[in-house]
């Protein structure tokens, strides 16, 4: 008896590590110090000394749910981005730049092919934000899970110099709110997603005039990943007053995240378009309004609060990123929360 009649091949792994080394070469910043292959990664600060008071931002998640999509389809090399989207965007929420990520992959059979295309999938969304992909771990878990499933999360560390940290707390009544669109459901709902479709291979192949592909290709686009429009919005000198990632609980949970107390956001419902998706959501799972708006981001994957003199300047910056965005509302005195209107 050995480990891999046991059910971990130790051989594969190493496999996967030579599979998966292009990829996290292309993500390397000046500030790495270690290669792939070391207990720990090894990241320099010297770039970080011209700040006046450097704090570290840090973000940690992982895929869900919508992993059976990529198992149903046998599609791996996107869903990596979804994992470093969900980690980066909380970072540039804060103000913050991300530095470096670490990935864990939780297996039932190491197939290193399989590992490198999510692998491939994670560099990608290292080099979209600019993070270098440092390391990472991938465990064999032979009876704990099926062979053909796996589990994804990351872990992404930033820095922002602490007079640029975005709280919320300057926000006053007459704000403006600049919505950025996402590019669909993103990583979150996919719970729901998955009562509401048959989620079988012929399902998922199944084209939809309205959305323009088929129904897995929507929903397994990547979650858009912001950091550059941040980063643009702050070199364009404007200072962003408030800043909601719109995740798991939608608009109703996670702008008001954002708000200081005695503001409500008032968002406009008709101010930017909704993609097809969700509309196909609400109406296949006869879902209410309220809770679509309360589950998924309806076609905004941030929202913005800006002082009304930088509304022009902020479009601008976005658009430069290459991201589209909307003038979806503003900020008013009240209790602390979000009306739709």
């Amino acid at each position: 008896m050995d480990y891999k009649h046991a059910g971990v091949d130790i051989e594969a792994g190493y496999r996967s590590v030579e599979l998966m080394k292009k990829h996290v070469a292309e993500t390397v910043r000046p500030e790495v110090l270690t290669g792939l292959g070391g207990f720990s990664g090894a990241f320099s600060m010297d770039s970080i000394k011209n700040m006046e008071h450097p704090a570290l931002v840090s973000g940690t998640d992982g895929v869900g749910t919508k992993l059976k999509l990529a198992f149903l389809m046998d599609r791996h090399d996107t869903i990596g981005i979804d994992c470093v989207a969900m980690c980066v965007n909380d970072i540039a929420c804060a103000g913050g730049e991300p530095l470096f990520f670490l990935d864990y992959i939780a297996c039932g059979k190491n197939i290193p092919e399989k590992i490198a295309a999510i692998v491939s999938g994670v560099a990608e969304g290292c080099k979209q934000s600019g993070a270098a992909l440092v390391g990472g771990e991938t465990a064999e878990h032979p009876g704990l899970m099926p062979e053909e499933e796996y589990d994804l999360a990351g872990f992404a560390v930033g820095v922002v110099d602490q007079k640029d940290l975005i709280t919320g707390a300057d926000i006053r009544p007459g704000d403006t709110l600049i919505g950025i669109a996402s590019s669909g459901v993103h990583s979150n709902g996919f719970s729901l997603v998955r009562k509401v479709f048959e989620m079988t291979k012929e399902s998922l192949d199944t084209y939809y005039e309205e959305l323009g592909g088929t129904l897995g290709e929507t929903l397994l686009t990547p979650t858009r990943i912001y950091v550059k429009a941040l980063r643009n919005i702050k070199d364009a000198g404007v200072t962003v007053k408030g800043c909601s990632h719109i995740t798991g609980g939608g608009f109703y949970e996670n702008i008001p995240r954002m708000l200081p107390d005695g503001i409500v956001a008032s968002v406009k419902k008709d101010s930017y378009p909704v993609p097809p998706i969700f509309k196909l959501l609400a109406q296949k799972g006869d879902i209410a309004e309220e809770m679509m708006y309360n589950t998924y981001n309806m076609g905004l994957g941030m929202v913005l609060a800006v002082d009304p003199a930088d509304t022009e300047k902020t479009l601008q910056a976005i658009a430069a990123a290459g991201d589209t965005a909307y003038v979806v509302g503003e900020t008013k005195a009240g209790d602390k929360g979000v009306e739709l209107c």
